[in-house]
């Protein structure tokens, strides 16, 4: 799916409901509770204290006037009454300041820790995820998810939900003191506030709506930023710097659209909200002056009114831009609640028998492994073989190599091994358990994977080599020694303290690799598995691993992926893979005697060579 595709099939979805969403959000909201329960409490004192700021007012012009008061202020003379009107009003002032600053601190804390906890479920949850998965689904996009859509939860709860719900209780006591003071006038506020409410939600709607599509093409910039990052080098030796500027131009146009958009449908609140304060502050000084004419009204309630028309608008208003966070918010929970709701495809039993047995750490063990495929077929798609009935058994401490031409499925016979996808059809064996009864983690704890190109951390040689596992250095010296990269290691400027760049920029590949060896002998496996491990390296440093390879290799079954088939003469059986199937197995020599596809390459690397 392209990015230009992606927001229009993500719309055509169905849609989750803002309960069902909202619901998502709840067991982070317990594990705040107290925070919570007393920023809400807090939200009745400061909605009581503005309530009472008009009548407050109110009072003053009405003993001024000379008019009806109420009973606090019967029989006191026009400067005590003010002054004690001005103390009140200093009280509440005092109450909505202290309060306000409070409520607010502890409803911005509970945001922050639930983001914090929903950003640490999420990565939890997208590490447990399949490799299929991250297949489909671009780097960029996952970024975006787990960044700017989980900082905008926090505004869900802190600035949207609770300051709503402030909202809410404000405009709720305030209808009350009004109808409880003069019904008539208290009714046309009302009347007036319900259908502008119903125009903002049609505007909220849309702007949702428009948020999504700026959060999905935000997405698809993020993955184009990130594809061009990564594969700068392509980039500028092929000379794509205009072409890919101009393609990143266009899906930022197409960003920039979709934000106006969600800017248009913000202002139109605004706007409509202002017109509709002034309207009824007009239409209270109307029906006021009609009532206070016919002496049905005191000019003290009239002035309360006017500002009761003020503060009424003012928490819609402020309703408005909170409910805008929460449509962002809600906007951005329903794409997180996309990675949630992923299922993990790759799950481990629900008691694994093998995990009672094996040690806590794979260096207690290096007993060699059987490793035997039944029957299995194995697709990236379901409809789309790339493996068809695997039929063979690699013996304990049997060193095997897999060769074949590029696509015969020998990377993909490692991450079936691995457990990185799931077979299709029939099983694997591991000792003769089928390793979908193991542990992940206990499985993998028995092989040690070396890839063509090693991955490093951002962190010190030691912690690259150790992976978070409690070695010690005498241990992480001693497979460094082993594999022979120790000499390489100390020359570098903190030896094993040297920090590494991310990606270990600071090195190059040939050094990267051996660190990979490194890696792989601290963990002494029953399993080891070499995928072109030696094609980075120069011919000498090819010549020192290959020695500390026969050490390495000894005691433990071994699978090799090379190329150079040179380089696997010393194996004790080659597997022959083409388009999937298994069509040869033997020794070197066997099979050049066969004279079938294997003594074919292996002539045509001869005469290359």
């Amino acid at each position: 799916m392209t990015a230009a595709s992606l927001p229009e099939a993500e719309l055509r979805r169905p849609r989750p409901t803002d309960l069902r969403l909202f619901k998502i959000l709840i067991p982070h909201a317990k594990r705040n509770l107290k925070l919570l329960i007393a920023s809400l409490v807090l939200l009745i004192p400061l909605a009581l204290a503005g309530a009472v700021q008009p009548i407050i007012i109110g009072q003053a012009v009405a003993l001024a006037k000379q008019e009806p008061v109420m009973g606090f202020l019967q029989g006191k003379s026009l400067v005590a009454g003010a002054q004690l009107l001005i103390w009140l009003l200093i009280l509440t002032q005092m109450v909505q300041l202290a309060f306000s600053g409070v409520q607010g601190f502890l409803i911005q804390k509970v945001g922050q820790r639930m983001t914090a906890s929903i950003r640490d479920d999420l990565f939890a949850h997208v590490t447990s995820l399949a490799t299929r998965f991250f297949d489909r689904t671009p780097v960029g996009r996952l970024i975006t998810r787990l960044t700017s859509d989980v900082d905008a939860l926090g505004d869900v709860f802190s600035t949207g939900a609770i300051g709503a719900v402030s909202d809410l209780l404000t405009m709720l006591v305030i209808l009350v003191v009004m109808f409880s003071l003069q019904w008539q006038l208290a009714l046309l506020l009302l009347a007036m506030l319900l259908p502008i409410t119903g125009l903002i939600i049609y505007f909220q709607q849309q702007y949702r709506i428009a948020n999504y599509r700026s959060r999905e093409e935000l997405s698809a910039l993020n993955s184009t930023l990130q594809e061009n990052i990564v594969g700068i080098n392509v980039v500028q030796l092929f000379r794509r710097e205009k072409f890919n500027a101009e393609l990143f131009k266009t899906i930022n146009l197409r960003y920039v659209k979709q934000v106006d958009r969600t800017i248009f449908f913000d202002s139109a609140v605004s706007a409509t909200l202002e017109w509709i304060a002034l309207a009824a502050i007009g239409g209270v000084l109307w029906l006021g002056s009609l009532l206070v004419q016919g002496e049905a009204l005191e000019f003290g309630i009239l002035t309360s009114f006017i500002l009761f028309a003020q503060r009424l608008f003012d928490p819609l208003r402020q309703f408005a831009e909170r409910f805008t966070a929460i449509q962002a918010g809600l906007t951005a929970l329903e794409r997180v609640s996309d990675i949630l709701n992923e299922p993990i495809e790759i799950r481990d039993p629900v008691r694994s028998a093998l995990s009672a047995t094996l040690p806590s750490y794979a260096a207690e063990r290096n007993e060699a492994s059987e490793i035997r495929f039944e029957h299995v077929s194995f697709g990236y798609k379901p409809d789309e073989l790339v493996l068809h009935d695997l039929n063979f058994t690699i013996r304990p401490g049997e060193k095997v190599a897999l060769v074949g031409p590029t696509g015969a499925g020998k990377s993909s016979i490692i991450r079936l091994l691995c457990r990185l996808y799931e077979v299709t059809e029939g099983r694997i064996l591991l000792n003769g358990q089928d390793i979908r009864d193991m542990a992940q983690a206990e499985l993998r704890r028995q092989m040690a994977v070396i890839l063509q190109d090693g991955f490093l951390f951002a962190g010190d040689v030691k912690g690259n080599i150790t992976l978070g596992e409690p070695y010690t250095l005498e241990q992480v010296k001693t497979a460094a020694a082993q594999t022979n990269v120790a000499q390489f290691i100390e020359r570098l400027p903190q030896g094993y303290d040297t920090e590494l760049r991310q990606r270990g920029t600071n090195l190059s590949g040939g050094e990267k690799q051996l660190l990979a060896f490194a890696r792989a002998a601290i963990r002494n496996p029953s399993i080891l598995v070499l995928d072109e491990a030696t094609a980075n390296l120069d011919v000498g440093t090819e010549a020192m691993i290959q020695e500390a390879l026969e050490t390495l290799l000894e005691g433990r079954t071994a699978i090799v992926i090379a190329h150079r088939l040179s380089t696997i003469r010393s194996v004790d059986r080659i597997l022959v893979l083409k388009r999937g199937e298994l069509i040869e197995s033997g020794s070197h020599e066997e099979l050049l005697v066969e004279d079938g596809l294997y003594a074919s390459l292996y002539r045509l690397q001869m005469l290359e060579e």
